[in-house]
């Protein structure tokens, strides 16, 4: 039987994150291996996602994590570097601008105010302000924005998680495909994998980022996650008006659009009381036509002429109980780490995420930027951390 320091079950973006902060960690000088069951990555939310990163966030922890991953994105080519070859992602700080009406201005506010003492270069505008900054943008009902001016934007989630693995696997960490079918334990302790064609393997620690594959693999541990997948639909469309300084703009309603290249990507959430459990990657496009494109072409004017481009379909790992990540230990199983339920927001904490996981193995403790308030604990203990900028 194999043995491994640290084996980590699911190989995309947190996987391959972890991986690479502990192999380049001075404190950790044990041997990892990243286990992926499906190494073409077709429908993981890796690379499904709409890859963005903001500080736009009503909580502490949530803004520092991102403010942290994007100083990371900046300088990725030189942190991920292998032999010369340095990645590309393709980091555009166009900004976020959330909108907001009567309804959510307070909320806005105070956000920003929490997001500005945090360091976020955030602006708070009136809708003079907005038509000044934005003149293509309808301010109708709407009396406050806010809009990053650096630290938020979109880039290549697919390429940072390939250059996450290419330098993890650089610096000695072992990629392997293969399904892992449960945890093993003695006692209290995890003490590897198990994967579906009967091959074990032995660990001192395990790390499960799986995604909503989490789930099982933590209840046959005892440990039951409020996470589910919810499909999330995303479309394109291209505009014959060129409308300057576009940013990846919120509505109240919560649908979003950002420039992708010459084009449009846009998508929205659906109704809670039509949002089931995930089981296929169909898109319905009627979802563009009938929800979407309406508020869209209200907000832009000049989304009323478009023509519509390709989409598709991923799965967020949803945390149903307050839309945050779980990160950490689990409850009465020691050597049993996960990251899981990042309800969205997966991409953009994977820097902070693989790193924080990373101390926990060499150190047994946060050093850098505390996670415990996504820790497991708040869940078991029914005490949500609320997040109000869930998008």
């Amino acid at each position: 039987m194999k043995h491994f320091d640290v084996v980590i079950v699911g190989g995309a973006v947190h996987g391959a994150s972890a991986a690479y902060h502990l192999a380049a960690s001075p404190d950790f000088d044990g041997t990892v291996c990243l286990i992926e069951k499906d190494p073409t990555f077709q429908r993981a939310a890796t690379a499904l996602s709409a890859g963005s990163i903001r500080q736009q966030f009503s909580t502490a922890i949530n803004i520092e994590i991102s403010l942290f991953g994007v100083r990371f994105l900046r300088d990725v080519g030189t942190i991920l570097e292998v032999e010369g070859d340095r990645p590309t992602i393709g980091l555009h700080e166009g900004g976020y601008l959330f909108l907001a009406t009567d309804a959510g201005a307070a909320v806005l506010a105070g956000n920003h105010a929490l997001q500005r003492k945090l360091g976020a270069d955030i602006d708070h505008l009136d809708p003079a302000g907005l038509k000044a900054r934005f003149p293509w943008l309808s301010t109708d009902e709407i009396v406050a924005g806010c809009h990053g001016n650096t630290g938020e934007g979109w880039f290549d989630g697919y390429g940072l998680m390939q250059a996450f693995r290419k330098k993890a696997k650089s610096l000695g960490a072992e990629l392997m495909t293969g399904e892992v079918a449960r945890i093993d334990r003695d006692g209290g302790r995890a003490t590897g994998v198990t994967l579906a064609d009967g091959t074990r393997i032995g660990a001192g620690t395990v790390i499960v980022t799986a995604g909503p594959g989490t789930v099982p693999l933590l209840a046959n541990v005892g440990v039951a996650l409020p996470v589910e997948p919810r499909k999330r639909l995303v479309f394109t469309f291209s505009c014959r008006e060129k409308l300057p300084r576009f940013p990846l703009l919120i509505d109240p309603t919560g649908i979003y659009v950002r420039p992708e290249g010459e084009m449009y990507l846009c998508g929205g959430a659906p109704s809670p009381d039509d949002d089931p459990f995930a089981t296929d990657f169909e898109v319905e496009h009627g979802f563009f036509e009938e929800v979407l494109w309406p508020v869209l072409a209200t907000r832009v004017p000049a989304f009323e002429a478009i023509r519509p481009g390709r989409s598709w379909a991923g799965h967020y790992d949803m945390n149903l109980f307050d839309h945050n990540a779980i990160v950490g230990p689990v409850p009465e199983t020691s050597g049993l780490l996960i990251a899981v339920g990042f309800s969205g927001h997966g991409l953009q904490q994977s820097p902070a995420v693989g790193r924080g996981l990373a101390e926990l193995v060499a150190h047994g403790a946060y050093r850098s930027l505390d996670l415990s308030p996504l820790g497991y604990g708040r869940i078991a203990r029914g005490e949500a951390l609320n997040e109000k900028n869930v998008v």
